[in-house]
């Protein structure tokens, strides 16, 4: 007992001096842990974002598009006015700006039935996104359940420890009287301090086993964490009133993975329809509005009234009269036309009408027509396969929870039999009717027996939790 005490002093110190808090934690905290820390899930939940961004770039599409530009530059030398479209040799400022817009009418349905298909990806991603997690938390029951396991192991090591101690008390009192020989003494020396070796090894594989938890759960280094056992009740029954046949159909109706191999299919097929749309005609609408200015446009301002004049024409009437016009005429200068002038004067509209005819494109519609219908069987595929590997999950998850529920069943017999084994080969022990091996065989035989029931009934738990699971039933106990 000194020895056993001194082991949990040891633990306690440790534990302490790490100086971190613990936290216990239930199974649907850990799955919840997992799942928000997990990196494949991240990864889901990007490709779920991806999924969403084309969907909603494809419902886009159907609307019109608006573009506005500018330019502004300088030209040097012989060159055209913008605005005038005269040539003239100087160095000139300009710019233009304007706004184009183009509405997309008919896109041989190409718009539609991508809309459609990236609703299918967008769905048949959140399945993956699910798919994901239900990975992570069946992973993530398994630790906990290794953990429950390994602490029953522990107390199943301390309650060995603990009676081997107690006969070693007894003995000692025995040989002290004269009543059994020393030998038997130091033989119980001996199976304590095996005893003590069995419990150091169950506290350092619950320990073990706890780490692999925390590393699941991807929590830091330093962070210690416990486990709160459950309650967990044994159903061998159900096991035994169900039907593989029965489990798989509910499995495909509830195991996102059927379902996104589904989705991709549909998806896969409105693919085909997409492709065939690049075979027919496209109709759209463009517009656009432009004006521009430059430096070099000028126009004349007079300072002074204008007078009226007789302007000859080298013409001459009928009568040999000469012919003049008459013409107002006044000073002034020549001035740049201001911008905003400029802008009114020059500002144009224009509206096209826009028919697409394919004819031919170096067969790159019927090329991707053909690889659409690859990828939709690919999908078809890949859907069967999916269902096959349920299936056979299926099938080998039944055929070891049947065993293991056998196997538990067989060990409680065995664990039964063997306490009453032990307890009268202690009796005779204790009353010198047994010696140390034939107490030592039992008390071993027990502590295996012990062992085994504990293995089985986790395995147990832990298979038939998994078929529950993909029945629909959530991971709890």
């Amino acid at each position: 007992m000194k020895k056993l005490g001194l082991i949990t002093t040891l633990a306690v110190i440790c534990s302490v001096a790490f100086g971190q808090e613990k936290r216990v934690l239930t199974l649907q905290e850990c799955i919840e842990i997992a799942v928000d820390n997990n990196l494949n899930v991240k990864r889901s939940e990007l490709n779920l974002q991806t999924a969403e961004v084309n969907l909603m770039q494809s419902q886009a599409s159907r609307y019109p598009s608006l573009n506005a530009n500018g330019n502004y530059g300088y030209n040097w030398g012989r060159g055209i006015d913008p605005t005038t479209n005269q040539f003239i040799d100087q160095r000139i400022n300009f710019n233009s700006v304007g706004a184009s817009t183009n509405i997309p009418v008919i896109q041989g349905l190409q718009v539609t039935n991508s809309i459609r298909q990236d609703k299918l990806n967008t769905q048949a991603s959140r399945k993956d996104l699910e798919k994901a997690e239900n990975d992570i938390s069946l992973n993530t029951a398994n630790f906990y359940l290794n953990v429950i396991f390994n602490k029953e192991l522990l107390d199943n090591a301390q309650f060995q420890l603990e009676s081997s101690q107690q006969q070693l008390d007894r003995t000692k009192k025995l040989v002290a009287s004269g009543a059994l020989p020393l030998s038997n003494e130091l033989q119980l020396e001996s199976q304590v301090a095996t005893n003590e070796v069995n419990l150091i090894n169950a506290q350092n594989n619950l320990d073990l086993a706890l780490l692999s938890l925390k590393q699941a759960l991807l929590l830091p280094p330093g962070q210690e964490i416990d486990v709160i056992i459950p309650d967990i009740t044994i159903d061998q029954a159900e096991i035994e009133n169900s039907s593989i046949i029965d489990l798989y159909n509910q499995a495909l109706a509830n195991m996102p993975e059927i379902q996104s191999a589904k989705l991709r299919v549909e998806s896969s097929e409105v693919g085909v329809e997409v492709a065939k749309g690049g075979m027919y005609p496209s109709l759209s609408v463009s517009g656009r509005m432009d004006t521009r200015y430059s430096d070099a446009s000028q126009q004349f301002v007079p300072t002074t009234d204008p007078v009226t004049v007789q302007v000859p024409t080298d013409l001459v009437t009928e009568n040999g009269d000469e012919i003049f016009l008459q013409q107002e005429i006044a000073d002034g200068n020549f001035e740049t036309v201001s911008i905003s002038n400029q802008y009114d004067n020059n500002f144009s509209r224009s509206l096209t009408l826009n028919l697409s005819i394919p004819i031919f494109n170096g067969f790159n519609t019927r090329g991707q027509i053909q690889r659409s219908k690859i990828a939709f069987q690919q999908a078809k595929i890949n859907e069967k396969e999916q269902q096959n590997i349920l299936y056979q999950t299926i099938e080998s998850s039944y055929r070891n929870a049947v065993a293991a529920a056998k196997t538990y069943s067989a060990s409680q017999k065995q664990v039964a039999s063997l306490e009453e084994t032990f307890r009268a080969v202690e009796n005779q022990y204790n009353n010198g009717a047994a010696n140390f091996t034939d107490y030592q065989v039992a008390s071993n035989n027990l502590f295996q027996a012990r062992t085994d029931l504990s293995r089985a009934k986790y395995d147990f738990v832990f298979k038939q939790k998994v078929l529950e699971f993909y029945q629909g039933k959530p991971l709890t106990f």
